[in-house]
């Protein structure tokens, strides 16, 4: 890549540095933008595995002399900045020196088949990163996030998901009267009804393809989504803990619809 196909920023003040600290920094600047940011050549790696193409590349001036050629390329444009910069934007004890800004994805419709994952007001960005990842690990293509479930696409949340953003359909903002619109059945996870995950599992009662609801960390699925549900589950607990992290109990689930799916 020559000089003269890259941009070198060298203020502080210039507008695209500050419309990136606003996205490495607060958690919901992307929808604002319609765009987001991911750092570190894992992320972005996998971000080309799936096809997507990047906005930008950014690189610090320490970084850019090593940057691969697929990563350059990739980008629609690729901007350098000085390290301290890069670390001011950063979001990582050690930053990474480069990243990507990708555009948000504009098809946000509901698919009424499609095996899915319901999440009802999941707060902690680290779970809801997990569950996304867990549910792209087991099959489930569709993540429909209730309103006052953490932004999808802020900084932690992407991390966390490790590239599972780029591998399902993820709407947000849903209200309630959206799921009306699932073909497939919904599945609500409680700690003290409905069957045992590993009875319905051995029984052959799991539906498939279906929608598992997974709720607030500590006020669980609301009442209003329970009673849309076409069968409730529950996971034994021998050792006697009174409940599971969400996204423990979402791994649990999900790979049992992926077993029912494998036999």
């Amino acid at each position: 890549m020559s000089e003269s196909q890259v941009q070198h920023i060298t203020s502080k003040d210039n507008a695209f540095l500050k419309d990136l600290r606003r996205l490495s920094q607060d958690s919901s600047a992307y929808r604002k933008q319609g765009r987001y940011w991911v750092e570190g050549d894992h992320l972005c790696r996998a971000a080309l595995t799936r096809g997507v193409r990047a906005l930008v590349g950014v690189y610090s001036e320490s970084f850019w002399p090593l940057a691969q050629a697929e990563w350059v390329r990739s980008a629609t444009k690729n901007i350098v900045i000085p390290d301290s910069y890069f670390k001011d934007i950063s979001g990582l004890e050690s930053p990474a020196g480069m990243g990507f800004v990708i555009e948000l994805a504009s098809d946000s419709s509901l698919q009424s088949q499609a095996s899915s994952v319901i999440l009802d007001r999941v707060q902690d960005a680290g779970n809801v990163g997990a569950i996304l990842r867990c549910a792209s690990a087991f099959g489930f293509k569709q993540v429909i996030a209730l309103k006052g479930t953490a932004a999808l696409y802020s900084p932690k949340v992407l991390r966390a998901g490790m590239g599972a953003h780029w591998g399902l359909r993820l709407i947000e903002g849903a209200e309630l009267n959206d799921l009306s619109n699932l073909a497939v059945p919904i599945l609500v996870t409680s700690s003290h009804r409905g069957a045992y995950l590993h009875t319905a599992l051995q029984e052959k009662q799991l539906p498939s393809p279906c929608a598992w609801a997974l709720g607030h960390e500590g006020q669980g699925v609301s009442v209003a989504l329970e009673a849309m549900a076409a069968m409730h589950v529950r996971i034994a607990q021998p050792g006697g803990e009174e409940s599971l992290n969400v996204a423990s109990a979402a791994a649990i689930c999900l790979h049992a619809s992926a077993t029912v799916c494998l036999v």
